[in-house]
């Protein structure tokens, strides 16, 4: 949408509440892999964090937003780690930064459009400038630089880029591939993604009728193909997207939608997918309407997770605690209030965390079984040597 491992990315940042005990998130496949093993989770946004957590009157609200996520078995977040100009900004101006707006984090060239972004020399270097300095800061509390974190997951280049201007999917394709290296290039640590919303384009002409009309210069298949690229996103809100048509029509849709991007992530991708983005607005619909979309996405991905495959886990918009009406913008989920969400969102991190663990229990046999095999050998081997 426009506007602790827990996971942040323009830079979005995703991180985790898993310990890691061989460092850090890799991919194998189609599957994330942690600690040698398959890695599922079940997560939400709450791009407020940083904001929040550098106001000392404030920073309860993120404990507590913790807190609640924790309670529901939630493991993965998605915050900004951007905020340009204007009141409370981490970034005054290119290059220059805001310390206190850091220390949440921890716990202007005239351009003539939009599009220009992508293509604007001095504009990519202020953009680099800034991956560099998010990547190389060290944390005020622990004095580790946030590339050597791996309670962090993974990195997004730019939350849901377009480029109207250029249909034909290049200019996104190139600016990609230039970042993602630039990425790769200072933190070979963790995972990157691009934070696309999922629209297809010319390498898949024949599957842009899922766009719903939509043509913003991005393209799902080739973008997510780029190296450096780990694994791919998709975003999902039928009631914006398709807001004059019916709830019938919204669900058909959303079915098709997370249908068509997990089964391209598994057999044409071959990189897991994260539904990274999806929600309904209690503004223009009901809270059992919102839940049924919440139960659509989660078999989705659990449909997909119980056999292995592509899709790793779902992120809801958005976390709230108690306290924050001036943020509200109807596709808020705040537990006390919305008992019914909660509890789907309950239920489905305690399906996605049975998978996770089952993956454990298999590494470990097959550890141990390695282990035994190593002991036999070594056992026959001296034996062997005594008898002679």
């Amino acid at each position: 949408m426009k506007y602790y491992y827990w996971g942040l990315v323009f830079f979005f940042l995703m991180l985790i509440q898993v310990k890691a005990e061989d460092g850090f998130m890799r991919t194998r496949g189609a599957q994330l892999m942690l600690n040698g093993a398959p890695f599922y989770a079940n997560g939400f946004n709450s791009y407020w964090l940083m904001y929040m957590g550098a106001n000392p009157s404030m920073k309860n609200k993120v404990s507590s937003a913790f807190q609640q996520a924790k309670d529901h078995g939630l493991s993965m977040a998605r915050t900004w780690a951007f905020s340009d100009g204007g009141d409370s900004p981490l970034q005054y101006s290119p290059g220059s930064y805001n310390e206190q707006m850091f220390q949440g984090l921890d716990f202007g060239q005239s351009i003539s459009s939009d599009d220009e972004f992508f293509t604007n020399s001095v504009v990519k270097g202020y953009y680099k400038n800034h991956i560099k300095t998010v990547l190389t800061r060290r944390n005020s509390m622990t004095g580790v630089a946030y590339k050597d974190e791996p309670t962090i997951m993974a990195w997004e280049l730019m939350n849901e880029p377009r480029c109207n201007s250029d249909p034909s999917g290049k200019t996104i394709q190139a600016w990609i591939t230039e970042m993602a290296s630039y990425v790769k290039s200072i933190d070979g640590n963790h995972l990157l993604e691009i934070g696309l919303e999922g629209f297809y384009g010319p390498s898949s002409s024949e599957k842009q009728q899922y766009n719903l009309n939509f043509q913003v210069g991005t393209d799902f298949i080739a973008n997510n193909q780029i190296p450096g690229i780990d694994f791919a996103t998709v975003h999902s809100y039928p009631d914006q997207w398709i807001p004059n048509s019916s709830e019938e029509s919204q669900m058909s849709f959303l079915n098709s939608w997370l249908s068509n991007h997990i089964q391209d992530a598994q057999n044409i991708l071959k990189k897991p997918i994260l539904l990274a983005e999806f929600g309904k607005s209690l503004k223009t619909s009901s809270a059992n309407q919102r839940d049924k979309l919440y139960d659509t996405v989660y078999s989705a991905i659990y449909s997909s997770a119980k056999g292995g495959g592509a899709a790793v886990g779902g992120m809801f918009w958005q976390l709230f605690t108690e306290g924050m009406d001036n943020f509200r913008d109807g596709y808020e989920v705040i537990f006390s209030e919305n008992p019914s969400t909660g509890s789907l969102i309950t239920e489905q991190s305690q399906k996605i965390n049975h998978i996770r663990k089952m993956y454990v229990r298999l590494r470990n046999i097959e550890k141990w079984k390695r282990a035994r095999d190593v002991r036999r050998a070594e056992a026959g081997n001296s034996g062997y040597n005594t008898g002679n």
